[in-house]
């Protein structure tokens, strides 16, 4: 069974898909006619995707931060030394 911090970013993950989903079928049901998409609705799309992109790596850089243990050793170097 996944941990905790796997069920988190499952259920975050699959929730930005579901998101997206729900978006692309608001914009075909409000732009979309029988040969396709409207100039509108294109750029909606377009938009949409973009949104995703970036929803993503906000979700990404959050999930990070929220998620790392500092026993891990990968918090910030306080001594100006990097370490491997």
């Amino acid at each position: 069974m996944p941990d905790r911090e796997q069920l988190t970013e499952i259920v975050v993950a699959v929730g930005s898909v579901f998101l997206m989903i729900g978006v692309m079928i608001v914009i075909g049901t409000n732009y979309g006619t029988n040969a396709g998409l409207t100039e509108e609705g294109g750029t909606a799309l377009v938009g949409a995707i973009v949104g995703f992109i970036l929803l993503l790596t906000v979700v990404g850089v959050g999930l990070a931060f929220v998620l790392n243990d500092p026993e891990d050793g990968i918090e910030e170097d306080t001594n100006g030394e990097a370490t491997a």
